[in-house]
């Protein structure tokens, strides 16, 4: 039975997540049995349909093809994060998006876009059949008959984090297989300004493409206010006694065989280091764990990802 891992981020954690591959690939004995990568998340910077979070700086064209060439080489889909709750017909056109899904389009639907906007969903639909449909978290959806309507209708569903440990609702979830599960969310259990704090990002986002559109990026983007949580940045051992937090023993002795097989870890705006450690707690068997944590860390200092002073 197979635990596949959904990780963050194709752009800003691009080596990060290779290299986990390459452990994968090194050390299969030291990883829980099944451990494998689903997909790499993200958007290519900027992207005005990005949600979740804000995120900024571009992106050259020959860096985004490589990125697709070297996913697609080791067989693993991309999976575009656009969430972005406050799309506008007028954001459809946007070329860059629309250059991104161009290019990462392949006719055997390897790839996939999260969606929460139905404007945007029906645009995607459309104009990139090729691509597989995922349902965002940010929807929120904690009722059982939405969820079940929601399962029927897209390729996978994101499911909100409120549900974690909720083992009787799990357990009556058909099409199990489709289901994702976010493992270690850093929002509060039952957050109630999370519907607000994805607004703010996403209007925060479209205030930066137009930014670019209009000074270009030699001009520095101001943000208009700030909301007000202290949770983001939470390092992994933090979120540990949630209510929400779905631990490694669970994943491999419950979740997998009752069927759930798709596991997604946050982590696009956190620290590289704090996502590393995320992978050692969720693949890797704890009595492996510090022997592949220095191989990777090894691993990143040598290709220049990190720099450690002597």
């Amino acid at each position: 039975m197979a635990a596949k891992f959904h990780l963050p981020d194709f752009t800003r954690k691009f080596h990060l997540n290779m290299m986990l591959k390459k452990m994968l690939d090194e050390f299969p004995d030291a990883f829980y049995d099944g451990v494998t990568i689903g997909s790499m998340y993200g958007e290519f910077p900027s992207s005005i349909w990005n949600g979740g979070r804000c995120l900024g700086g571009m992106m050259r064209e020959h860096d985004i093809h490589y990125v697709i060439d070297a996913l697609k080489k080791e067989d693993i889909s991309l999976r575009f994060t656009y969430t972005n709750p406050l799309i506008r017909e007028e954001h459809l056109s946007n070329a860059h998006c629309n250059n991104c899904l161009r290019l990462a389009d392949r006719a055997d639907r390897k790839n996939g876009v999260i969606l929460t906007s139905p404007l945007l969903e029906a645009y995607v639909r459309k104009n990139y059949p090729n691509y597989r449909i995922i349902s965002s978290t940010c929807k929120q959806i904690t009722d059982l008959g939405l969820l079940c309507e929601e399962l029927e209708k897209y390729d996978w569903v994101v499911l909100d984090y409120n549900l974690n440990n909720n083992w009787d609702l799990l357990e009556k979830l058909p099409h199990k297989e489709k289901c994702e599960l976010l493992v270690n969310a850093v929002c509060v259990p039952g957050c109630t300004r999370r519907k607000a704090h994805y607004e703010f990002l996403g209007q925060i986002q479209i205030d930066y493409i137009e930014h670019l559109q209009k000074h270009g990026p030699n001009v520095p983007f101001k943000q208009k206010g700030s909301f007000p949580c202290a949770y983001p940045q939470n390092m992994i051992y933090e979120t540990t006694g949630y209510s929400t937090h779905i631990k490694p023993q669970d994943i491999y002795e419950r979740l997998v065989p009752m069927g759930f097989e798709n596991f997604k870890i946050e982590g696009r705006s956190n620290n590289l280091l704090n996502v590393l450690e995320t992978y050692m707690y969720y693949m890797v068997k704890p009595e492996r764990r510090d022997e592949i944590r220095l191989f990777y860390l090894l691993s990143l200092q040598e290709s220049g990802v990190i720099s450690v002073n002597d």
